[in-house]
């Protein structure tokens, strides 16, 4: 198994506007177990990117780095062309907002006080209602279609309607990077389209740098612009959504045998497996 590159050619660094996010030479590990050994990774900015792979392969813990929710045992990451490690807590925040996978809060919280925690970043040591932050929260529920919902508690809504109060709050951050992990795990299909049109309409009319981890192939390549593949740790290939997933990749990664259409509204690949490899 050979990881591809990306096909971009690489821009003069003098005049290269820095990624996003990107890693150099990253290590990460739990106690003595390394998940992912030396990575180098950079994420494009203004776009839909989706991370896939099988299971204990690195997905998830890739996205909480980046998001310095988990440190490194070697090399680094970098936000903007700065060292991520280096960085005030509040002003990352201010940067990037991540969306965990399954986020608990306090029993009867409404919908409108989740939204507004995620002014924190954003207020000093003693915060106060402030105009601007009152309006980052209408817009914040706005934007995901919660405004009706807001004097609800979390628990009296649907899941979809959670995930989507979820995404408010980390909207209402106002940072241009969003990570959302498994943003559709244990939502039915048409709720989990609700999430996946969100997300790319945050893209398209915010300009917002979207990285999703997804175990949906069909849903990662039809919603997002480019593709990264995870194999143990490492990255197989990275690229435009409708170049990544070929017969190749789904035998490597994930020891699959399938038919690839072409979707029907983006011509870009549809997988229909059929067989395992392994």
């Amino acid at each position: 198994m050979t990881p591809t590159n990306p096909e971009r050619a690489t821009p003069n660094p003098a005049t290269r506007t820095p990624e996003p996010l990107s890693t150099h030479a990253l290590t990460l590990a739990y106690g003595q177990n390394v998940i992912i050994p030396g990575l180098d990774l950079a994420v494009a900015g203004g776009q839909v990117t989706s991370i896939i792979g099988p299971n204990g392969c690195g997905k998830s813990t890739l996205l909480r780095a980046l998001a310095r929710l988990l440190p490194s045992g070697a090399g680094h990451i970098e936000l903007y062309g700065q060292a991520l490690h280096a960085l005030p807590s509040r002003e990352i925040a201010r940067r990037l907002a991540i969306l965990p996978q399954g986020p608990t809060a306090p029993e009867g919280l409404s919908v409108e006080d989740l939204v507004r925690f995620g002014r924190h970043p954003h207020q000093g040591r003693f915060p106060v209602r402030r105009a601007e932050d009152r309006e980052a929260v209408q817009w914040a529920l706005d934007q995901t279609g919660m405004r009706v919902f807001a004097a609800r508690p979390l628990e009296a809504l649907s899941g979809g309607q959670r995930q989507r109060a979820w995404i408010a709050m980390s909207l209402a951050q106002q940072t241009d990077i969003l990570l959302l992990d498994e943003p559709t795990t244990y939502l039915d299909p048409s709720h989990q389209l609700e999430v996946l049109h969100l997300a790319q309409r945050l893209n398209r009319e915010q300009g917002k740098t979207v990285v999703m981890v997804l175990h949906d192939l069909n849903q990662a390549v039809r919603y997002s612009d480019r593709l990264i593949a995870m194999s143990g740790g490492a990255v197989y290939a990275h690229g435009p959504a409708g170049d990544v997933l070929t017969h190749d990749l789904l035998r490597d990664v994930f020891g699959l045998k399938a038919h690839l259409l072409p979707d029907p509204d983006t011509g870009r690949p549809h997988v229909i497996p059929y067989a395992l490899t392994r």
